[in-house]
Formats: C-alpha cells, sequence, structure tokens
C-alpha cells in the first residue's frame, strides 16, 4: 500500500530528518531511511541523496551565454 503525501509536507519531513540522518550511527540510519522511503514512495538512492544534503542547502542556477549576438536578437 502506496501512501499519497504531499510535496509540501515531504520537503518539511526531509528537513526534519537531515540533521538526525546525518549525525545518527549506520544502523540508525539505515532505520530512518527505510521509514522515510516508506512514507514517501520516494526510490531508496534519491532519499539517500536528499538526506545527506545540507540543510537548507539551495541548489545554484548557472548563468547560460547568449547564444545569438545582439543583431540577431533585435530583428
Amino acid at each position: 500500500m502506496t501512501r499519497q503525501i504531499s510535496m509540501t509536507t515531504r520537503k518539511e519531513l526531509v528537513a526534519a530528518l537531515q540533521l538526525r540522518y546525518g549525525s545518527a550511527a549506520l544502523g540508525d540510519r539505515i532505520r530512518i531511511l527505510d521509514e522515510f522511503v516508506a512514507l514517501t514512495g520516494y526510490d531508496r538512492n534519491h532519499a539517500i541523496r536528499l538526506l545527506r544534503e545540507q540543510p537548507g542547502a539551495t541548489k545554484s542556477t548557472r548563468e547560460r551565454n547568449g547564444l545569438y549576438d545582439e543583431a540577431v536578437a533585435r530583428h
């Protein structure tokens, strides 16, 4: 049986578990991960990546170079 929880709830759960997961011993990490996967339905590897991120870290976006010069863009 899979549970449907909102994305907001999932994000709150990730934020709450990141500190616990990072400071837990191996046996506790496995238990935290098992419960997290069961609750969210995430793939195990994706869940590990989420829980290992630093709390509050934001992904940086890189600036893209323009494909066209100004003459083409104005036309």
